[in-house]
């Protein structure tokens, strides 16, 4: 069952999610400047940033704060779960978001072409990655290391615990990797570029779904819980499912131009931002 909610104004771009508890939403509005809490029983509660933050991805904290990156401004973002906002200024523009169990904060910087991490000491440090790569989605692997997708080097990276990188090229040229997560013991991926998704095990061997619509442009990922992943297709305004063997089914269509981005999934519900404005909850029978 597909729900569309209405939640923000014409314009203000509804783009990540995440939640901090069933039905507790965070989403940030790319183009109003804010993130917005959204409670189970549907109040919400808005939090504005500074003119110009542009807030992308938003990633929950084991303490029920998130964390979210400023892409227009170069800061990363916190909010409490008693509305205490701050932020912490990073080198670059920070988009992807990975969060660890020492609880250090990851992030890409699309600007200069590396990732930063923000330790639980306050300390900011950045590893390079190769040139003019764009890195885009950040995950945690199995095996502790930090995986990054590198859009415009159509690879993806591995961040050893020891910040030794590794690059694995992709199949597809100009397949434009962007969303990545971690289920069922690998790293599943979207291609954004060759309307795909992939998926690599430990040893970086990668295989590829190709999509029905290879139009789709697949944007962003996120694990069920059973080893598959619930994926958007921001072109086609479409929410699919890949079980752990490759199987793509799709849940019924969303509106039209609805632009779907951010996903967060709990048990069998999933929530969709979709930058039209709305909110889309989809409820699963698997």
């Amino acid at each position: 069952m597909t729900e569309v909610v209405p939640f923000a104004a014409p314009g203000e771009g509804p783009y990540g999610i995440a939640q901090t508890a069933p039905d507790a939403l965070w989403v940030t509005l790319v183009h109003a400047d804010a993130v917005v809490r959204r409670a189970p029983d549907g109040a919400c509660t808005r939090f504005d940033l500074d003119p110009g933050a542009a807030p992308t991805t938003i990633v929950p904290a084991p303490d029920g704060s998130v964390w979210f990156s400023r892409h227009g401004d170069g800061h990363l973002g916190r909010i409490t779960p008693d509305g205490s906002v701050t932020s912490v200024p990073v080198p670059g523009v920070p988009y992807g978001l990975a969060l660890t169990g020492d609880g250090s904060l990851w992030f890409t910087d699309t600007e200069d072409h590396r990732v930063g991490v923000l330790t639980p000491n306050g300390a900011v440090e950045v590893v390079d990655l190769p040139a003019d790569c764009f890195p885009a989605g950040l995950a945690v692997g199995p095996d502790q290391a930090l995986w990054c997708t590198l859009n415009q080097a159509n690879a993806l990276a591995r961040i050893a615990p020891d910040r030794a990188v590794t690059v694995h090229p992709l199949l597809t040229p100009d397949a434009g990797p962007v969303g990545i997560t971690c289920s069922g013991g690998h790293l599943w991926f979207v291609e954004i570029g060759a309307g795909a998704l992939g998926r690599v095990g430990l040893g970086g061997r990668i295989h590829e779904h190709p999509l029905p619509d290879r139009d789709a442009r697949p944007h962003a990922i996120a694990p069920d819980g059973a080893g598959g992943c619930w994926f958007t297709e921001w072109g086609a305004a479409r929410l699919g499912h890949v079980d752990p063997r490759g199987r793509i089914t799709h849940a019924p269509p969303l509106p039209p131009g609805s632009e779907p981005h951010g996903l967060s999934v709990w048990g069998q519900r999933v929530w969709v931002a979709l930058e039209s404005g709305e909110l889309a909850r989809v409820t699963a029978n698997r």
